[in-house]
């Protein structure tokens, strides 16, 4: 074979192989999975205590919230056409006055939807002014000033009753006990000044002397000047209106110095954490919270609660059902944008973990409860609650709201009837 021939023959064989790609067949492109989509993520604000004295109730709130959000995201909602999930903004206002603004301005800047919060009524008040210029949403489940909703602010909502109505309700208890003689401290912020002034006047309406009215505050550690004055005039009972962890020293100092007088709190020293802090100088004192116990919320939100954060502390149900209410509202309005679902949140009748829910045309949650404990094996225990002005033994109030059985039939239901042939099947297309 001749040269010219090899070369040619050469050629052909490599424009075969370039051809068939040495005999092997080209595998056709599988096609992309869809892509999965993408959710729209909806911010949500909560503000309290995170550190400090009083971090355990703040840190309670914001695990009532989380608990809330992170049911919602399970059920995957579709709001405006669109899937979104929900995202806790959670920051720590320390109970400070001063850091109200300031976090709500920041969470303005986050464009959160709506805010669960704030904790202590002297912080939220502030806050609350900043939450109404940006139209913004905020419900509290603990903030009990009558102030915060007597600003005319459309905005602002709370799912707890008012000093208005718990102050009344635990002067009226302290009443009851035939007490002659009372002597009231303070701490001096907006929530325990502001409660102390509501239990005064009712007392004084019922006839009950007030001896003496001092004030300490909210970072107070030694209480012995002020209950030193008190035990000069001695009366048969104390009210403070403060925070657990003023109020645990202040009963413990207080036993120290041989005063005997039943001592009572409202919400903010409402705790176990008394026991805690003034030990076997706790038991049997009086208190009060604006809103139902935790026993009382339902078992769905307790059992999940408990699953993932242990025991409730105090406003926990509140605070989850203050962000089921903002997304309730916004699955109403088929919209996530403040302006459009806050309408749906007026007029909204929620049925949430701490019962029904409704707003008055203030914000103010319409028919609150109030309940009274005591302070028993260092435990609050509820022994009555207050509703309307009317007032119920914790007991009979549960056997009152319970849901009444369902009747059993008139008559029992007829023998079914012999079944006919059936008919004949359609044709199928």
């Amino acid at each position: 074979m001749n040269l010219s021939k090899k070369l040619g023959l050469t050629l052909v064989a490599a424009a075969l192989i370039t051809a068939y790609g040495c005999g092997k067949k080209e595998e056709p492109k599988k096609a992309e999975a869809p892509k999965a989509e993408e959710a729209v993520v909806v911010k949500i604000g909560h503000a309290g205590p995170l550190t400090g004295g009083i971090a355990h109730l703040g840190k309670d709130d914001e695990n009532g919230a989380r608990l809330a959000v992170e049911e919602a995201n399970a059920k995957k909602l579709r709001i405006g056409g669109k899937l979104v999930r929900f995202e806790l903004m959670s920051e720590d206002d320390q109970a400070d006055p001063k850091m109200g603004p300031t976090i709500a301005q920041k969470f303005v800047d986050a464009k959160v939807a709506g805010v669960a919060g704030h904790l202590n009524s002297g912080v939220t008040i502030p806050a609350s002014a900043v939450y109404n210029q940006a139209g913004i949403p905020m419900i509290s489940g603990s903030a009990t000033n009558p102030k915060l909703t007597e600003q005319g602010f459309k905005n602002v909502f709370r799912t707890v009753g008012r000093d208005d109505q718990q102050g009344p309700a635990v002067a009226q208890y302290l009443a009851s006990q035939k007490i002659k003689k009372v002597a009231i401290a303070d701490d001096a912020t907006a929530y325990g000044e502001g409660l102390a002034n509501e239990v005064e006047k009712t007392l004084k309406a019922a006839g009950v002397q007030v001896v003496a009215r001092e004030k300490t505050n909210d970072k107070a550690t030694d209480f012995k000047a002020i209950l030193t004055k008190i035990k000069g005039k001695n009366p048969d009972a104390v009210f403070y209106g403060g925070m657990d962890a003023t109020g645990g020293p202040m009963i413990k100092q207080a036993r120290e110095l041989g005063i005997k007088a039943m001592f009572s709190f409202g919400d903010g020293a409402c705790t176990d954490e008394m026991a805690k802090l003034a030990g076997a100088a706790a038991e049997g004192l009086i208190c009060s919270q604006a809103g139902l116990p935790a026993s009382a919320a339902s078992k769905e939100f307790n059992d999940a609660f408990k699953a993932k954060f242990g025991d409730v502390k105090q406003y926990a149900p509140f605070f989850y059902d203050a962000v089921n209410l903002m997304i309730a509202a916004m699955q109403k309005a088929d919209s996530t944008d403040p302006a459009k679902y806050l309408p749906e949140l007026q007029k909204i009748s929620y049925k949430g973990a701490t019962g029904t829910i409704e707003f008055d045309e203030k914000g103010d949650r319409k028919n609150a409860e109030i309940t009274i404990f005591t302070l028993k094996n260092g435990k609050v225990e509820p022994i009555a609650v207050v509703q309307g002005g009317k007032s119920l033994g914790f007991e009979e109030f549960l056997k009152a709201a319970a849901p009444a059985p369902a009747a059993a039939p008139a008559t029992p239901p007829a023998a079914p009837a012999t079944p006919s042939a059936p008919a004949p099947e359609a044709p199928k297309k």
